[in-house]
C-alpha cells in the first residue's frame, strides 16, 4: 500500500495524533502529520500547502484534531481543508460534519432535530434571563460555547453571588449557553461509534471533589457495558452527522439518559483504557478500505 498517501490532521506530538500517525504509516509505508497551524492557502494557484506538500495531492486526510483548542479560529481551518475536499481529496470525518460539532450550539440544535434527550438548556445573552434561568434551575452549569473537557465551564446556584459570576462568565461568553445541573452519580459514558457503526462503551469516574467527570479535571476511564435501548439513544444522536469515528457523552440522571454531546473527533484514550482496544488502528483501517474500494 506504498501508493496510498494518507496525511494526519494533527497536533504534533500529542499521544492521540502520533498515534494514528504509526497506525497508517505501518500500513501505508507513510508517515505525514499535518499541523494547520503550518498550512497556507494560494487560492490564484489552489494550492493547499504543509512544508512543501500541497495536501490536495493526498488521497486521504484523517481529522484526528483540528486545534488545541476549540475556538471560532478553529473553523476557519475546517473550511481550507474544503479545499482539498473539493479537488477529490477523501477526508474524514468530512470538515463540513466535523463544523457543525464543535460549535456547542449548533450541535444542540442538530441533537434536538433529531430528537435526541438532552439537559434543559437556555441560551441567551441578556444577564437578566439568565439570572431567572439560575433561579428556575437552582443550580446551573454555564457553558462555552467553544470548550472541551469543560474548560471554561462554570457552576452557578441560585444565591447572592449569582449576579457577580453572571456577570463575569458573560464578559468572556456573551451567548451564555446554560443548562440544568443534573446529578450524574459521580460518571458518565463514553459510547464510541466507527463509521456509524456502535464500537463500545467507556464510563469516566469522578475524582470525587470535583462537579465533572473529566479526565481532564482527575476522572478515571472504567469499562462500562451499556443496554441496547442507551445504545440505540448513541445511535440516533451520532447519526445525523455523518462521522468517521466519534464518541458520543451520555450520562444517566434521575429522570433516564441524557445526551451532552457528540465529539467531533472521538477519544482514543478512553477506548484503549475503558474497552481494551486500539482505536487508531481500527480507524486506520477502515479509512485504508475506503480509499481502497
Amino acid at each position: 500500500m506504498d501508493d496510498i498517501r494518507i496525511g494526519v490532521i494533527g497536533i504534533p506530538g500529542k499521544w492521540s495524533t502520533e498515534a494514528l500517525a504509526d497506525a497508517v504509516a505501518a500500513r501505508t509505508g507513510q508517515r505525514h502529520v499535518i499541523d494547520m497551524a503550518r498550512v497556507s492557502l494560494d487560492t490564484e494557484t489552489g494550492a493547499l500547502m504543509h512544508e512543501g506538500q500541497d495536501l490536495c495531492g493526498f488521497d486521504a486526510l484523517i481529522i484526528k484534531k483540528i486545534s488545541e483548542i476549540y475556538s471560532p479560529h478553529a473553523l476557519d481551518r475546517l473550511e481550507l481543508l474544503r479545499v482539498a475536499e473539493n479537488r477529490g481529496v477523501r477526508i474524514f470525518s468530512r470538515p463540513e460534519a466535523v463544523l457543525r460539532l464543535m460549535d456547542r450550539l449548533a450541535c444542540t440544535v442538530s441533537l434536538q432535530l433529531a430528537g435526541a434527550p438532552m439537559p434543559a438548556t437556555v441560551v441567551t445573552e441578556d444577564p437578566e434571563v439568565a439570572r431567572a434561568t439560575v433561579r428556575r434551575y437552582g443550580k446551573a452549569v454555564f457553558k462555552p460555547l467553544f470548550s472541551t473537557k469543560a474548560r471554561g465551564m462554570m457552576v452557578i446556584g441560585d444565591d447572592a453571588g449569582a449576579e457577580a459570576q453572571i456577570s463575569g462568565f458573560a464578559a468572556a461568553n456573551p451567548v451564555m449557553y446554560i443548562q440544568r445541573m443534573l446529578n450524574l452519580s459521580g460518571q458518565d459514558l463514553g459510547m464510541v461509534f466507527l463509521d456509524g457503526e456502535y464500537l463500545c462503551t467507556y464510563a469516566r469516574v469522578s475524582a470525587g471533589d470535583t462537579w465533572n467527570t473529566t479526565i481532564h479535571s482527575g476522572g478515571k476511564y472504567a469499562p462500562y457495558t451499556p443496554s441496547a435501548e442507551l445504545i440505540e439513544i448513541a445511535r440516533r444522536a451520532q447519526d445525523p452527522f455523518g462521522l468517521t469515528f466519534t464518541t458520543v457523552d451520555v450520562a444517566l440522571t434521575d429522570d433516564g439518559p441524557i445526551v451532552f454531546e457528540v465529539s467531533a473527533f472521538g477519544g482514543f484514550r478512553g477506548v484503549r483504557d475503558g474497552c481494551g482496544l486500539d482505536a487508531a488502528a481500527l480507524l486506520a483501517d477502515r479509512v485504508i478500505a475506503k480509499v481502497s474500494a
